[in-house]
């Protein structure tokens, strides 16, 4: 699977946080026909889990809060090996710090713009910075941020070790246009994730990207009918990386309407 560089599994698609910049929310407004909130089986994920090549590394994340999963020990142990992280809203962190601890490279809390409960996730952020032998932690801080919650992040990265902040712009809810700022687009001119990711939803359905997609526009295959190395170097891919190189994303069904090349800090 050469060019691989990173998959994205969902575990789960539900959430215990109602962020009103969340594509869930338009999902559940316009389309609740296509609304099926649920996790993945456990023992599909140790289906793919050997699948993945060494060196790849895996997020455990996409729509939903990956610390609501229920086997999340059985799918961490089964990934033991790769580069393991996840992106969370930090509510259940300490209650799972012992997984997170002993079985996570790095975890990403997300921080949004004007968060009711941004005050309680700090508080829930700090006793877990207390915690040792913990993983790699980052903020990533999604759009503008308030000037007295980026001083408290700024504080806590200096303060403890390991420690990172990141920027990242934010898109419309509805998809990956309407950016709050001009996005970067790489000097080749080809989307990065087109060239260098995967993207698995709880079911199973394969994708280039974890862009918002409920219509399932940019779906490559089933896991549970395909081997992932076939989807991989497929035609269906292969036919979309073409016209990328070419210039002609808009040829591709979702790309076409996507403003994102695979940079997500502008």
């Amino acid at each position: 699977m050469n060019g691989l560089q990173s998959i994205n599994i969902e575990l789960t698609s539900r959430c215990n946080k109602a962020c009103e910049m969340c594509g869930r929310r338009k999902l559940e407004k316009n389309y609740p026909e296509l609304v099926d909130w649920g996790h993945m089986p456990i023992e599909l994920l140790l289906k793919i889990a050997p699948q993945i090549p060494m060196g790849v590394t895996v997020q455990l994340h996409s729509s939903g809060e990956p610390l609501l999963y229920p086997d999340l020990k059985d799918a961490l142990t089964a990934l033991s090996g790769h580069y393991v992280g996840f992106n969370t809203n930090a509510k259940l962190l300490m209650e799972k710090a012992h997984l997170i601890n002993s079985l996570l490279s790095s975890i990403t809390i997300s921080v949004i713009p004007d968060d009711p409960e941004g005050d309680e996730q700090l508080e829930i952020v700090k006793m877990f910075l207390e915690v040792p032998l913990r993983p790699k932690v980052v903020f990533r801080l999604l759009g503008n941020i308030d000037a007295e919650r980026r001083l408290i992040i700024a504080i806590l990265s200096e303060k403890h070790d390991n420690v990172e902040i990141c920027e990242r712009i934010l898109h419309a809810p509805e998809g990956s246009f309407g950016y709050e700022k001009k996005v970067t687009i790489p000097e080749m001119g080809i989307c990065l994730e087109m060239l260098h990711k995967l993207a698995i939803d709880r079911h199973g359905n394969v994708y280039p990207c974890v862009r918002f997609d409920p219509e399932k526009k940019n779906l490559l295959g089933n896991v549970n009918s395909e081997r992932l190395e076939k989807l991989w170097t497929g035609a269906i891919r292969k036919h979309w990386i073409r016209h990328h190189i070419a210039g002609h994303r808009e040829k591709v069904p979702l790309c076409g309407t996507c403003d994102f090349w695979g940079v997500p800090k502008s």
